[in-house]
């Protein structure tokens, strides 16, 4: 939820601080590079200290940076705001992750991971509705004051209730030190899978991500023409897909483990025949085709997560936690750099219109490109590995 916010609001938020298409893409380029930027630290955090203590301290942090953006007056405080926005944002996926493997069989792990990225997905509901309502009928304040109360709820109720591993049971932590860590980060690369699911991760989340993150409502309703209320409810229908894709692929992901690379291929080159039949269109998108798109769109996170189920059976326990950060860089990455050269081409275009928004997404062709050859030349190897191990297990 804290993560689109601002994607829903990004219309009010072009407004609220009068700013252009290329400065409102500062405020999510900001956040995401922040959370980037986090990954690394993010997984040396949680092997060393546990989820519980992360995912309390994510909470806090993302409260923190929400409160301050809903009293930022200036565009600096506002950068500012996500910035430590990206920073709590950054701690939480990774640390939940890692508590999967430690509380449940490893034959679930899969479709668990699944079902925490549904409710996950949850929050982007809270954004699209109830927010996006409290923005508009009670203001800025409220709005991003409530969401980051909600933001400082869940870490007090984690601190309360949540625990690294079942009781009885030693969490598996690494030992050894952080420098030590940092020389192992090669040896963690070099492991096929753990590229594999880079590349994965990046095949099939940076769309979605560019969508939902900020562009999508604006493309929407400037582009397409529809309603704020009708262009929010596709974002409603964006997470009921992704609760439907993703117990599917959990289970095609526990099922036949050798085959998950041809999933990301099918989510990717779904995703790219989708948004080329649209972009092709001359004019506006019949309503149908953008629900297409929308549930298309939804594959995304799903699928990315399977990439994420790659790292984690190519790596020890103790690096997990780094292994899946090194993963999650991959679709923000590449989330990162189509936002702003998406702004960038607005701005360049003539703003939110349908002739430069339809020129806009046309830069996620080079980094569909980069990502299909990165899973093809990696799976290879990947199945060897994942075969040699299994045999030696």
């Amino acid at each position: 939820m804290q993560r689109t916010t601002l994607g829903v609001s990004g219309l009010e938020a072009a407004e609220h601080f009068a700013v252009s298409p290329a400065q409102l893409s500062t405020f999510v380029f900001v956040q995401v590079i922040v959370y980037v930027s986090m990954q690394i630290p993010a997984g040396l955090l949680v092997d060393r200290w546990g989820a519980r203590l992360t995912v309390c301290a994510s909470g806090v942090v993302a409260a923190a940076g929400q409160f301050l953006l809903a009293f930022a007056t200036d565009l600096t405080t506002a950068i500012l705001a996500r910035v430590v926005v990206g920073v709590g944002d950054g701690l939480m996926f990774v640390s939940v992750l890692a508590l999967l493997p430690r509380w449940f069989p490893a034959h679930r792990v899969p479709l668990v991971t699944q079902l925490t990225t549904i409710l996950g997905q949850l929050g982007q509901i809270l954004s699209a509705l109830p927010f996006l309502a409290l923005l508009r009928g009670a203001g800025w304040s409220w709005a991003f004051g409530s969401a980051a109360s909600l933001s400082l709820l869940g870490a007090v109720l984690a601190l309360a209730v949540l625990r690294n591993a079942p009781p009885g049971s030693r969490p598996v932590r690494n030992r050894v030190s952080a420098r030590e860590v940092l020389g192992q980060l090669g040896t963690i690369w070099r492991r096929p899978g753990t590229r594999l699911g880079f590349f994965g991760h990046m095949a099939t989340q940076f769309s979605m991500m560019a969508f939902s993150l900020l562009w999508g409502v604006p493309y929407l309703v400037s582009a397409q023409g529809l309603s704020q209320s009708t262009a929010s409810g596709l974002l409603v229908l964006f997470v009921l897909g992704t609760i439907v894709v993703g117990p599917v692929l959990g289970v095609l992901t526990t099922r036949h483990p050798m085959r998950r690379s041809w999933l990301l291929l099918g989510v990717l080159g779904t995703t790219v025949a989708v948004w080329t039949v649209v972009l092709a269109l001359p004019g506006r998108a019949p309503f149908w085709l953008l629900v297409v798109l929308i549930v298309v769109l939804s594959a995304g996170g799903p699928g990315s997560v399977v990439g994420f189920d790659i790292a984690r059976t190519s790596n020890p326990a103790g690096q997990l936690g780094v292994a899946q950060s090194m993963v999650n860089l991959g679709g923000f990455t590449a989330s990162l750099a189509v936002l702003v050269a998406m702004g960038l081409v607005l701005d360049a275009a003539g703003g939110f219109t349908f002739d430069a928004f339809r020129l806009a997404w046309l830069v996620q062709y080079p980094f569909w490109a980069l990502s299909l050859v990165g899973l093809l030349v990696t799976r290879r190897k990947a199945r060897r590995a994942l075969a040699a191990a299994a045999a030696a297990g």
